[in-house]
């Protein structure tokens, strides 16, 4: 497989907060250059700390020539000041944008503005026309707060009729949850590009602890795999490496197109796996 056989990939980083943090953020991306991706992906948390820090790291990597994205979030922010960070965006050029619902501060509740991604996405549209390319989340195994599957569909399509050209999937393991998601949102009428996400698998403890989180399952029989080789790291990156390449290329032959990978600012688990992935 050649890289021109995906007609996407991306990488997805989260901002440094140090100066350490940023001399390997920087490292990492440009080992990661090496596979010619679309964007880097910036996310960003809470609070307008996090988002100066999401502004920062996305101005760095392009002033490092890389066509780094942020993540938007919603927050407590007014209109006003959400016209005013994405035209800031548009004047370092920034074409694409993440478009999520994000996380909501304590410190905001009772000052929200936006209280689903859709509306943030309607916003943008409104504000900016068709100055960014949208990306909006979505998730295979269901939204960890959604009521039901169908429910979880129909508000990915608010966000689609919105205006978003694009979803990436939360990531996952089990890779029969991609055609059936698929098969979900086609019968709902979602005719844009749904990029699968996948996680490189370098550190048990903390897959598990960020597979927690953000409500991604770990199904049983990895488990079982990953907890053998706990305490080999090689062996454990390697056994990673093969499972998330093989995941993709069945990805790929149930029609995904490209990859969005959610890489922990972690240069070598994904080279790893790329490489296995793409030497196929």
């Amino acid at each position: 497989m050649e890289r021109s056989d995906l007609s996407h990939l991306s990488f997805e980083f989260f901002p440094p907060k140090t100066p350490r943090e940023t001399r390997n953020l920087l490292r990492t991306a440009n080992r990661l250059a090496e596979f010619h991706p679309d964007f880097y992906s910036v996310t960003h948390g809470a609070g307008g700390s996090a988002r100066e820090g999401t502004l920062e790291t996305v101005s760095m990597l392009r002033e490092h020539g890389y066509n780094a994205i942020p993540h938007i979030t919603w927050g407590g922010d007014t209109r006003e000041s959400m016209v005013s960070l994405l035209a800031r965006y548009a004047d370092i050029g920034v074409s694409d944008m993440v478009v999520l619902r994000g996380d909501v501060g304590e410190d905001t509740l009772g000052e929200i503005s936006f209280r689903h991604a859709h509306e943030l996405v309607s916003l943008i549209r409104e504000e900016m026309g068709n100055r960014f390319r949208l990306h909006v989340g979505c998730y295979p195994e269901m939204h960890p707060e959604a009521e039901s599957i169908d429910v979880d569909i129909d508000r990915l399509k608010e966000k689609v009729d919105a205006g978003a050209d694009c979803c990436i999937t939360q990531y996952f393991f089990n890779p029969d949850a991609y055609p059936a998601f698929l098969d979900n949102c086609r019968q709902a009428g979602i005719r844009k590009p749904i990029l699968p996400g996948v996680m490189p698998i370098a550190n048990f403890q903390k897959l598990i602890q960020f597979s927690e989180k953000c409500g991604a399952e770990i199904p049983r029989w990895l488990m079982m795999q990953l907890r053998s080789r706990e305490h080999d790291p090689d062996q454990l990156r390697a056994y990673g490496a093969d499972v998330v390449a093989n995941l993709c290329r069945r990805l790929m032959a149930d029609g995904a197109s490209g990859i969005h990978v959610y890489t922990l600012n972690l240069a070598r688990p994904t080279q790893a796996f790329l490489a296995l992935l793409l030497d196929s």
